[in-house]
């Protein structure tokens, strides 16, 4: 067996490239008809914001033909005289068309900007009606060599300005307003459009719609706690502010439990075991690993003390803590965790309200907790244009704090039909969390697993793990240490959480390397699972000497930094050579948690890093799924990006698919293999009053990168590889993740060491 390796070396960086001037697609043109269209729908837009009595700026929604990259976002139309259009969106979602997707992007701007597009889009159709009405991509290719005064001088447009309107009209269909919200019955979270308001300031605002409200509703400054009729109130006088709509967290399922004959269970004394936090109902403080919890009862005692409230808080620690000794057949070997334990929902009914603020305030005040395991989900599904309040704070908080929350994939209800696709409630749309499904011992998705996307996008969940079924069930630990049977998603996360806090406290792993690290071991060598929206990337292996050893014919390393321009890369992997190829099956996942921002909705994460690894050529990489985005000559739309390159994804997977013959790699006459990161922000940095482009803190994107390599000769290569990496020119720092010798210097490192005064010391060294 060969140990996972740990590389440091120097990356190197480069800027972006300055973009040329606007263009159109090919084949495609604006006509004078096209822009009195926008013309049209502008001036209704503006009629309706004169005429509705409000005391908020307009909304407005533009619809796009297609999935639109951020360049082929409107860039003048709707720009302001100090921002960008790009500085306006308080929301995007998508629409179908035609069976395509389509983005609608709400944009929060001024009359001003509106009066102001509208003498643009008519100075556009004076120059187009004044020089044959049609303009292609080829005549404004023309147009950027020769100047506007061969087309029209006294227009008042420039060059630049006259070109860019063109192309946003193109990718323009219509301009509207939102007329009607979705219908929520029950108690509901709203989230508002952001209109720049304080807290006290959307009381207030709300207050002038009619709408009652204190701030004890608001979660923060675009989240409210509503009861029926306040949003009925809100959607009857002001839909276009909102933004979504979520069934309060009113139930959650927990699986019948199937008692077993009790027998009596012993467990040592806690040591300086790592510290897990559970986040979830009630602990009973009677069961025989009480010793290994620190609870902390955050509930409102008004809510009364039921024995029902204690049964999933204390099976789901029971797994965390005493796991394996409940069930040796799933013995993990990461041994036995300690736990801080918050109680902040009941069985049943619970507001998302109390429990959100909860969390913040657990997560904010203890620092030293970096994995969180939270098991508790809503039945009903999760949005799909918008991110669910529950995830978005996890996301808030995962960014804001360097924490991973390690939730479960949430469970049908017993009242669902077993056959009947159900995708997955909040908080499992969390998309900086590691979401974890079920499955059965026979390593399908178990009966009551639910399934992604997320935003008709992201993949949740990311991955699985036994968790019980019909076949076979979980040993947990129920109050008065009676041992009981059960399943659900809840009892899988726990053995997630173990691993995750063992790679990071025990093997020393950033957050983002241990995060890669599952998502590489579960995913293997075969084609994506068929059932990828149950299963995640995989199944992962239940021995964690299985996640950090590797067959003597394959080699896994760990690369981990940080991104601080718009490209990071090095090109300088020595992959051992034989009989002049690479004789290696290759695979490569990448890591981060970006800044996310629930009102862009689909739009919902702020940081992009193209990933690119495979083999060096002339051209530069040959990467292993054919990424050609930072190629000029290649021209790829937002939509297949998004779909083969994963962009805007926070996981990065590529893999080579085993197949029964396999035929070695040319080496394109080069002797390494190396990676590439391409940095995009949906959002430009801000610029100060001087016009000074600023940086904003924490813009150093942190990344997790572990590879797999797969000798098909049949070879070790270990040695051979870890000997290439130190003696090259510029040699990297090879450190062999020796599972043991981890554990002794964890162990060593919490010894108290006792400074005692000596009497006697004559003050000599």
């Amino acid at each position: 067996m060969n140990n996972v390796l740990k590389l440091k070396g120097k990356l190197q960086t480069a800027k972006a490239r300055r973009p040329g001037p606007p263009a159109l697609p090919a084949r495609a043109a604006v006509t004078t008809a096209d822009v009195q269209s926008k013309i049209a729908q502008l001036e209704k837009v503006r009629a309706f914001w004169q005429k509705e009595k409000t005391p908020i700026d307009p909304l407005v929604e533009v619809h796009y033909r297609t999935v639109v990259a951020k360049s082929n976002r409107v860039r003048q139309l709707l720009s302001g005289t100090r921002k960008k259009p790009n500085d306006y969106i308080v929301g995007a979602y998508f629409e179908t068309i035609d069976g395509h997707q389509c983005h609608v992007i709400t944009y929060y701007v001024t009359m001003e900007i509106i009066e102001s597009t509208l003498s643009n889009l008519e100075a556009c159709r004076t120059i187009l009606e004044r020089h044959g009405g049609s303009i292609d991509a080829a005549g404004l290719a023309s147009l950027a060599k020769d100047g506007l005064d061969r087309i029209d001088a006294t227009a008042g447009l420039t060059k630049t300005v006259f070109a860019q309107i063109l192309r946003d009209v193109y990718y323009v269909t219509r301009f509207d307003v939102k007329r009607q919200a979705e219908e929520q019955p029950g108690r509901s979270l709203i989230t508002i459009y952001n209109t720049g308001r304080t807290i006290s300031q959307t009381v207030t605002l709300l207050n002038s719609l009619g709408v009652d409200v204190i701030s004890a509703n608001l979660l923060d400054p675009t989240t409210i706690n509503m009861i029926p009729d306040q949003y009925r109130r809100l959607a009857q006088t002001a839909p276009y502010l909102v933004a979504m709509s979520t069934k309060d967290l009113t139930e959650l399922e927990f699986e019948p439990d199937t008692v077993r004959d009790e027998y009596t269970l012993s467990i040592p004394q806690p040591g300086n075991e790592p510290i897990i936090g559970v986040i979830d109902t009630r602990f009973d403080a009677s069961v025989y690993f009480s010793d290994w919890v620190e609870y902390h009862n955050v509930i409102n005692p008004e809510l009364g003390d039921d024995p029902e409230d204690y049964t999933h808080g204390t099976e789901v620690t029971s797994l965390i803590v005493d796991g394996p000794t409940l069930n040796p057949r799933l013995d993990d070997g990461c041994g036995r965790f300690r736990v801080r334990h918050f109680a902040v929902a009941k069985e049943g009914g619970n507001s998302s309200f109390t429990i959100l603020s909860e969390i913040r305030r657990i997560v904010s005040t203890n620092s030293d907790i970096t994995v969180w395991n939270l098991s508790l989900g809503s039945v009903v599904e999760a949005p799909e244009n918008t991110i669910s309040p529950e995830a978005a704070i996890l996301d808030e908080l995962q960014h804001e704090y360097g924490v991973i929350f390690v939730v479960a994939g949430t469970n049908k209800s017993v009242h669902d039909d077993p056959d009947t696709p159900k995708r997955i409630g909040s908080p499992a749309d969390s998309i900086n969390a590691l979401v974890v499904n079920a499955t059965s011992i026979l390593r399908e998705p178990a009966s009551y697993t639910r399934e992604g996307p997320v935003l008709q996008f992201f993949r949740k969940p990311d991955i699985s793990c036994f968790g019980g079924d019909d076949t076979e069930r979980m040993a947990v630990c129920k109050p008065d240490s009676v041992i009981a049977l059960t399943a659900g998603t809840s009892f899988a996360a726990p053995w997630i959480a173990r691993k995750m806090a063992y790679l990071i406290h025990i093997m020393n792993l950033s957050r983002e390397a241990a995060k890669a690290l599952l998502i590489d071991s579960a995913s293997g060598w075969g084609a994506a699972p068929t059932d990828n929206i149950r299963l995640g990337y995989g199944i992962v292996p239940t021995r964690i000497e299985d996640i950090l050893t590797t067959p003597s014919n394959e080699i896994r390393f760990i690369i981990e930094g940080a991104v601080n321009a718009f490209e990071t890369f090095n090109w300088r992997i020595p992959v051992p050579i034989v009989n002049g190829k690479y004789p290696y099956m290759a695979r490569a996942t990448l890591c981060y948690f970006p800044k996310c921002n629930k009102n862009q909705g689909v739009d919902y994460t702020d940081t992009e890093l193209d990933f690119h690894f495979g083999r060096m050529s002339q051209k530069g990489i040959d990467s292993l799924n054919s990424n050609v985005q930072d190629d000029p000559t290649a021209k790829t739309y937002e939509g297949d990006a998004r779909r083969m390159y994963r962009k805007w994804d926070n996981v990065k997977h590529v893999s080579d698919v085993e197949k029964t013959r396999f035929v070695p790699r040319t080496t394109h006459g080069q002797r390494f293999w190396g990676f590439k990161i391409r940095k995009i922000e949906r959002f430009d940095p801000p610029v100060d009053e001087n016009g000074i482009i600023g940086k904003n803190a924490g813009d150093d994107m942190r990344f997790g990168i572990v590879v797999t390599l797969r000798g098909m000769d049949g070879r070790n290569h270990f040695d051979e590889f870890k000997q290439h990496c130190q003696f090259q020119e510029e040699p990297w720092i090879v450190e062999e993740i020796d599972m043991q010798a981890n554990i002794e210097l964890y162990r060593e490192a919490d010894v108290e060491i006792d400074f005692e005064d000596d009497d006697n010391d004559d003050g000599s060294l």
